[in-house]
């Protein structure tokens, strides 16, 4: 019998399949359906941090406008029935929520480009019950005007500055924008995070060339997403001092395989649920059970990192990128 368990960021997890941050667990039907489904842990749906710095600055200006009204007059104080607690206010109440009624790991989210006025929120998160937090932090470098370093640097002091404040897990969800990604990944790993996460997703936008506007291109990731992630893990694993979570592009048991097979300690999916609903959860785990019965592996361990760079008799594999080749002797479908 395959054991599946497995330890990230220091918590124990039932097995290494993770459901990613999305709407899908925006509420606690949405948490508990997941639990059902038998993933090793939750990743809740992401806070951004203009959200809470709004709100924040909100709460200042209604304590600070002018106005008739004291706190002990009837009327300083809204009527219960007509208040509608803060995105922010919910979202604690959602985490504090699932962990009453689950019994996975519970990982809050929150989106965020600064290490600013955003920060003091990482504590209430930690105060609400959540076991872990991730930090999904991705800034495109678009701005000609600022060099890499400055960009980098951001996450760094993100790091730095949450890390510091909170004693529950850290775990930092990046891009592969870096100038040196290997470089960049092994440096934040030396911070005092417990996981990097590769990779978030991102908006890419589109164009619509009959109405001459841009729109975005398909949000759910494709199976064919799975090589980026894929190679940085392969490359990454055994050469950073914290675990690595890998994401995008995980659909089936195959994927999930793969992912620990290029080294990750635990592995995300999102676009997959969307598509295939909860059930679809299972159907990877069985799949890696059958996969790991059949190869003769008894935990993970057993095989986890195997095909990473770190083991690969051919490490080049991983860093090719002109693959001409690979199309030698590929025959076309068509004729010329």
């Amino acid at each position: 019998m395959a054991d599946l368990t497995t330890q990230y960021m220091g918590l124990e997890l039932k097995n290494p399949l993770i459901k990613g941050s999305s709407a899908l667990t925006e509420n606690l039907d949405g948490v508990l359906a997941m639990e059902k489904a038998g993933v090793g842990a939750v990743v809740l749906r992401s806070l951004f941090e203009e959200e809470i710095v709004e709100e924040m600055q909100a709460s200042l200006d209604s304590m600070n406008t002018s106005s008739d009204l004291f706190p002990e007059q009837p009327g300083y104080y809204e009527h219960p029935a007509q208040y509608e607690p803060h995105s922010s206010e919910k979202y604690l109440d959602l985490i504090a929520q699932s962990k009453k009624r689950t019994s996975i790991p519970i990982i809050a989210s929150i989106n965020c480009i600064t290490a600013d006025e955003w920060t003091f929120y990482p504590r209430l998160v930690e105060q609400a019950g959540a076991d872990a937090l991730e930090l999904n932090v991705f800034l495109m470098p678009s701005d000609t005007s600022r060099k890499a370093s400055n960009n980098e640097q951001i996450y760094f002091d993100i790091a730095h500055t949450i890390t510091q404040q909170v004693s529950i897990p850290v775990a930092l969800k990046v891009g592969y924008f870096f100038s040196n990604v290997p470089s960049m990944l092994k440096e934040l790993s030396g911070t005092d995070i417990d996981a990097l996460v590769l990779f978030n997703r991102f908006y890419s936008p589109d164009f619509d060339i009959d109405k001459l506007s841009v729109t975005s291109s398909s949000v759910l990731s494709a199976p064919s997403d799975l090589a980026t992630s894929l190679r940085w893990i392969s490359i990454m694993s055994e050469r950073v001092t914290c675990d690595l979570c890998a994401s995008t592009g995980v659909h089936d048991g195959p994927a999930l395989v793969k992912q620990l097979l290029a080294g990750a300690d635990a592995v995300q999916a999102v676009s997959t649920f969307y598509r295939h609903g909860p059930r679809r959860a299972q159907e990877m785990l069985d799949f890696l059970s059958q996969w790991m019965n059949k190869k003769g592996y008894r935990r993970l361990s057993d095989f986890r990192g195997m095909l990473s760079q770190s083991r690969s008799q051919n490490p080049a594999d991983y860093e090719r990128t002109q693959f001409q080749k690979y199309f030698r002797g590929y025959r076309p479908e068509h004729s010329f």
